[in-house]
């Protein structure tokens, strides 16, 4: 595997999606083209009108993408890497219509949420549309092993989206939760996406083992550095506004890091800004003044880091070639992000 250092050096900030896609654009063409056609409704229009608005918003389609490099990684031939990759992205874009309701987000990447556009009743089902056309989607591969792991990774997810209603404005939050959290709501569907794509190729344990390591520890590195990026990223580049987390009352990482290091005035500002939700002019400048204080941005930066650390090493029993180095460049740049 080559080491960390040397493909860092080498990426750009397009660079490392654009090389994957080059070797899934054909499949994923076929995958845009079934999701046109599977979110359409005949008797509600309103159904392709949210959908499109989302899955056609730019998104990188960075998980379905996956489920096709995953195929071809283990020398797959045949076509239903289109009808998961189909499936993973119904899933991931039901769960952002539900995330917005619940967040009351008013931007996602970069434009107006479905729920500020239409209204909260009608993104929640629109969002159960899409979960039910991913199951038809699933089962249409007749394969119970990818129907399992993708059923579960649905209930995990709903079930770190709960987590995290719970763990919001709550201090006592540790590491040891909040990974639970982001394990539910990012990781699960990246480590089902990556196996699912083993699975069809008929890769044998070890190998499916390997991608779902890879799809967690990938996962878990990019919501990580999403967590950094709330406290110092772009706001364009994010698609949402910067201290959004800091304003919804998150703990994330870096505020688990900070309150854990802090002294009794900076405990003090983190209960009543976080704690209590009570924020006055002036509070996310002081919060970031105190993550850096702290090293808890570094310390979060370091966390993901092991992540994608523990992603390349689960893909050092793949053969080498355009499609690992592809991946594991992709593992490098989901840590490299600065904005």
């Amino acid at each position: 595997m080559t080491a960390p250092a040397a493909h860092s050096a080498a990426i750009t900030e397009a660079g490392p999606f654009e090389r994957l896609l080059a070797l899934v654009a054909e499949d994923l063409a076929l995958v845009n083209a079934l999701i046109a056609e599977r979110m359409a409704s005949e008797h509600a229009p309103r159904i392709p009108e949210i959908s499109a608005h989302l899955i056609e918003a730019g998104g990188k389609r960075l998980r379905p993408i996956l489920t096709l490099a995953a195929s071809r990684l283990c020398d797959y031939t045949g076509a239903d890497q289109i009808k998961l990759a189909a499936t993973v992205e119904f899933i991931h874009t039901a769960t952002l219509l539900h995330d917005d309701v619940v967040d009351q987000s008013a931007k996602r990447r970069g434009r107006a949420t479905a729920n500020i556009l239409w209204d909260n009743k009608s993104s929640v089902l629109v969002g159960d549309y899409l979960f039910a056309r991913a199951f038809q989607l699933m089962v249409e591969t007749g394969s119970l092993e990818v129907l399992a792991i993708l059923s579960n990774a649905s209930a995990v997810i709903a079930e770190g989206e709960v987590l995290q209603l719970t763990t919001a404005r709550d201090l006592t939050t540790d590491k040891a939760r909040y990974d639970q959290v982001i394990r539910g709501k990012t990781a699960a569907l990246f480590a089902a996406a990556t196996e699912v794509g083993g699975v069809i190729a008929g890769a044998d344990a070890a190998r499916l083992t390997a991608l779902r390591t890879f799809g967690d520890g990938l996962g878990m590195a990019f919501q990580l550095t999403d967590d950094l990026l709330d406290y110092g990223g772009s706001s364009a580049a994010l698609g949402k506004n910067t201290g959004d987390d800091f304003r919804e009352g998150k703990v994330t990482l870096p505020v688990i890091l900070a309150f854990g290091r802090a002294d009794d005035e900076a405990r003090a500002f983190w209960r009543r800004t976080i704690g209590r939700g009570k924020q006055q002019p002036g509070d996310l400048e002081q919060a970031m003044a105190y993550l850096r204080q702290t090293d808890a941005l570094a310390g979060t930066q370091a966390a993901a880091r092991g992540h994608a650390d523990r992603a390349l090493a689960a893909l050092a029993g793949f053969k080498a070639g355009a499609m690992r180095t592809a991946l594991e460049d992709i593992a490098e740049f989901v840590v490299a992000r600065t904005v």
